[in-house]
């Protein structure tokens, strides 16, 4: 294996190398033929190929990896806009619903005051009611007697 190089020396952290070695092997096997082979076995032994055909099936299976990585986060991102929007419209129908319901409100207190106003002018006027009545009364409860008169003066 001349062409191979330890793939501890490529300046990847441990988990890189573990996946370089786990997607050598990947291609390797999806690649078949004598040179699959090769680069499975220097896989297995921590060496990268540096032949032409080795590399470019690492970079055709890293291409299609990363094709399905861009659609699974496209997918993703697309989902998180749906849930956003709803959440958004679920909270506009909720302010919607929260506003129609303090307006409501707002035209209870305004019945209650316009009532409470209207209590009061009833009261105010059967208070003067029975004043009057009560005057009315009085002389009748006194009697002639006590009361004076314009031409007694």
């Amino acid at each position: 294996m001349a062409q191979a190089v330890p793939d501890t020396e490529l300046g990847l952290s441990n988990d890189e190398i573990q996946l370089l070695r786990h997607h050598q092997q990947a291609a390797a096997s999806t690649a078949g033929g004598s040179s699959s082979r090769a680069a499975s076995r220097a896989s297995s032994q921590g060496l990268l190929l540096l032949d032409g055909s080795s590399l470019a099936a690492l970079g055709r299976h890293f291409d299609r990896l990363l094709q399905q990585i861009t659609a699974r986060l496209d997918w993703l991102s697309e989902q998180s806009q749906t849930v956003a929007q709803q959440q958004y419209d679920r909270a506009g129908n909720a302010i919607a619903v929260a506003d129609s319901e303090i307006a409501r409100f707002h035209d209870i207190l305004r019945q209650i005051d316009e009532l409470n106003d209207d209590f009061d002018k009833i009261r105010h006027i059967r208070d003067i009611a029975v004043d009057i009545g009560a005057m009315e009364r009085a002389p009748e409860a006194l009697g002639d007697t006590g009361t004076v008169r314009g031409d007694d003066v």
